[in-house]
Formats: structure tokens, sequence, C-alpha cells
């Protein structure tokens, strides 16, 4: 009986997950981003900087997303801008999702000094406009890569997370399954680890989206005021360039409408499959 609890939990979210139009449509618009992201640098002929062709060109079979004013093939630098802007999104989500986890379990499970002491820390670091520190932090570094502008915007993104966290835990550990497991002698690692998170995995699932989309319109944010990657290409950093050199005057919208309009749908596409497992795991919200 007990393995067919897991195998029954397993087949009823397939079948609302197959069922949720919402999902569907936001695992789809991903998965496609992913897979470009994945494949597409393999698709590009040309140095993303290189002057390849004329100035200013349409997309053509030579250059299918055209060239910018200088003559740079807008495909390569696409291609290469998506997977550095999902790459900086995933890891900043991650980052994030995991100090918000460990802040919020440790203190919504100890309580007491540790919880208050963790508490504090998440409220002033939760009342410092993140963008501002963001826009601080790069300004003053000479050099920056996709690491650590992925870094800094996981620890400056985790104190929402940490608090949602942290009230969940709260309201499991009085729950009657982890009393018994403090009555066997558990520690209180392993009670955190194999009582109280796996209960709360599809409320995790969700936090890491909206991590993921956060990072995303952050690193976005900072590499088309100029702060973005020392080196290297973003979508970001391709609407800086667009946007300081006059695209959208000089009626050259394939430089600025396709990295613009990528963000917008992995962020839409994030937005949506959050909705979409809510609905699946609140039974509340399902479509019958």
């Amino acid at each position: 009986m007990e393995q067919e609890q897991p195998k029954k939990v397993r087949s009823e979210f397939i079948f609302f997950a197959w069922r949720n139009a919402k999902l569907r449509i936001g695992v789809s618009i991903l998965l496609v981003f992913i897979v470009f992201a994945v494949v597409g640098p393999f698709l590009v002929k040309y140095d993303p900087y290189e002057y390849s062709g004329p100035m200013g060109a349409p997309p053509s079979r030579e250059h299918w997303f055209g060239t910018t004013i200088f003559g740079q093939d807008v495909f390569s630098q696409f291609a290469l801008g998506t997977r550095s802007t999902l790459t900086v999104g995933l890891l900043g989500g991650c980052i994030g999702t995991m100090v918000g986890i460990l802040v919020g379990l440790l203190g919504g499970y100890r309580g007491g000094m540790l919880d208050e002491f963790l508490n504090v820390i998440t409220n002033i670091i939760l009342i410092i406009p993140t963008l501002a520190v963001l826009i601080i932090i790069a300004a003053y570094l000479e050099v920056r890569g996709i690491l650590t502008q992925s870094l800094f915007i996981g620890l400056t993104a985790w104190p929402w997370a940490a608090r949602a966290i942290r009230a969940q835990t709260f309201s499991l550990r009085v729950r009657e399954f982890v009393d018994l497991a403090r009555i066997t002698g558990r520690s209180s690692l392993r009670i955190v680890l194999t009582e109280i998170a796996p209960n709360m995995m599809s409320y995790l699932l969700l936090v890491f989206i909206l991590q993921f989309g956060g990072a995303v319109l952050n690193a976005a944010t900072l590499d088309f005021i100029g702060l973005g990657p020392t080196k290297g290409v973003s979508l970001g950093l391709i609407m800086n360039n667009a946007v300081l050199w006059a695209a959208l005057q000089l009626g050259m919208w394939w430089w600025l409408l396709p990295p613009g309009a990528t963000i917008a749908a992995i962020v839409g596409a994030l937005y949506i499959t959050n909705v979409g497992l809510d609905e699946i795991f609140n039974p509340k919200l399902r479509e019958m």
C-alpha cells in the first residue's frame, strides 16, 4: 500500500498537468527557448562582434536577423545572448531559492534566538532596494561576468522566499508526523530534510520559478542600462546597444525586437507555468 500511494500521486499529477492548458503553454514556450539556447550557438556562422555584412541590413538568407548599424550579425548575438540570459536566470534563481530555503527552514523550525537573528537579517535586506544595490555593485566592478552577475542577483533576491518558507515551516513543525520524528530521536537537520522539506516540494518549486523569472528580469535590467557582463553578449546588452544607436528611429526593428520579445516571452512563460502549477497543486483551483 505504501508503494501504491506515490504512484497514485504521480498519476494524479500527470493527469491534471496534461489537462491544464496554462502549464502546457508555459512549459512549451520555455522548452523552445531552452532548446534554442543549447542548439542556437552551434548554428552561428559569425562572431557576434565581427563586422560580417552590410551595415543596418534587414533579415536575409545570409543574416537571418539582419545586421547592426556596424554590420554585426544580429542572429549570432541573439543566439549567444539567449544562452547567457537563461544561464543567469537559472543560476541566480537557484542561488536565491537555496538561500531562501536554508534561512526559512532553519528559522521556521528552530525558532528562538536563531529565528530572531535570521528574521532581522531578512527584514534588513528586504527593505533595501534590490535594483539600486545591484546597480551600485555592478558600477564599481571593473570586470563583470555571468557568474558574478548571477551571484549578486541570487544573494539579493532570497528574503521574500525565506519569509514565505518560514511561514510554511511554522505550520508544518507542529504536525503529528514531525512530533513522531522527534520522539524517535532524529536530529533537527534530518527532520527538516526528510519530513518538512518533502512536504513543501510543490511550494518550493513555485518559489524557484518566481526566482528564475525575477533573475531574468534583473539581469536584463542591468544589461539594458549598460551594467551587464563586460565580456560576452546577452539579450539585455543587445537591447542596450540597439537603443544607444537609435535602432528604432532608424527603422532597424530586427535589432531591438527579437531580444525584447524573447525576454517578455521567457518571463511570461514562467508566470503562466507558475499559475498552472498552482492550479494543479491546489485542489480548489483545479479544472475538472
